[in-house]
């Protein structure tokens, strides 16, 4: 079982997921929602990641009450930062930036994702000792 901690740990999940499916479903282009909201990109390629992103919505949602789930959700979002990564390095992303436009901001945000990361890992651990 979760701690009270680690679940709401995860509810924050559920909150920041929600905002971002919003935000792609809209088109509000505001970091921390879009990692690279300053590329060009087509509105129904948003809509598709707003629905995608219900995924990580329901897998957080149940990660809160379920360790087995808050395991996989850990997993997930620790391969989202590392994709962020390998995104930021490509060759593509760099074929859209403008010249001298620096990716330093995608890198914070995908920091924030790992941050975030290395947070329910420690609460997850935690738990563990404490069971």
């Amino acid at each position: 079982m979760n701690s009270k901690t680690t679940k709401y740990a995860f509810l924050v999940g559920v909150v920041y997921f929600t905002c971002m499916s919003i935000a792609h479903f809209f088109g509000i282009k505001v970091p921390l929602l879009f990692v690279y909201y300053d590329t060009p990109f087509y509105a129904y390629q948003d809509k598709i990641i707003s629905f995608a992103v219900c995924a990580y919505i329901g897998l957080f949602l149940v990660a809160s009450r379920d360790r087995f789930a808050a395991l996989v959700a850990i997993i997930v979002l620790a391969l989202t930062a590392l994709g962020l990564s390998f995104v930021n390095f490509s060759n593509s992303l760099n074929e859209v930036l403008q010249e001298g436009q620096s990716t330093l901001p995608y890198w914070l945000q995908t920091a924030f994702i790992a941050i975030y990361t290395l947070l329910l890992i420690v609460l997850f651990m935690r738990d563990k000792k404490n069971a």
